[in-house]
């Protein structure tokens, strides 16, 4: 349940671009895309920041490491043809569904973590923000890796349950019942914008 939206709080889209949309996820994510659309038009109609969030995962120290599921190439010339091949297919674009405005604020990402690398802190202080909703894909890999980064700088965190989704069942049921009500607060994207509303 969701008690509170800071007057201050920006919206945080993660990766809800065209690659990741079309993945096989565990709730589909024409839906998910329906709600964050939603929240960004609040956003914007509330005069709070959006910040659209998307991932290029090449270069960051943790694609080197060693892992028991293979992901991205480990190899640098590996990964630069895996790169241009996601650029020519269009996997890093943002779906144009979402309803982003050129003036939003645009973070690209390398890893989970939307604060790991990236400018996104530095707009967040900008803007005096002490609040963050979060939605997007994948629960428990971008959506959750830059929650538990925001819990540990101290934003009050909300989650809207139904604009985000997994590519697995559990983890994003993990996610919104085990891992979220420890750091912030769970909500639909109904109450989260009433909330919003009464600021």
């Amino acid at each position: 349940m969701v008690t509170a939206i800071d007057k201050k709080t920006a919206l945080v889209v993660i990766d809800l671009q065209d690659g990741i949309v079309k993945m096989n996820l565990a709730y589909p994510a024409a839906e998910v895309v329906k709600q964050s659309a939603r929240l960004v038009e609040a956003f914007h109609k509330a005069q709070l920041p959006v910040v659209v969030v998307n991932v290029v995962p090449f270069g960051a120290p943790s694609g080197k490491a060693r892992t028991q599921v293979p992901g991205m190439p480990k190899d640098e010339a590996m990964q630069q043809q895996a790169r241009a091949a996601m650029e020519a297919a269009g996997f890093f674009t943002i779906v144009p569904e979402l309803g982003a405005r050129p003036e939003d604020i645009y973070v690209t990402k390398k890893s989970w973590n939307a604060f790991f690398g990236t400018e996104l802190e530095g707009e967040l202080k900008k803007h005096a923000i002490t609040g963050i909703v979060l939605c997007g894909i994948a629960t428990s890999i971008g959506v959750e890796g830059t929650a538990r980064a925001g819990y540990e700088r101290g934003y009050n965190l909300t989650f809207a349950a139904d604009a985000m989704s997994d590519m697995q069942a559990t983890a994003h049921e993990n996610s919104l019942n085990v891992i979220f009500p420890r750091i912030g607060e769970v909500g639909k994207t109904d109450e989260i914008i009433e909330l919003l509303g009464k600021n």
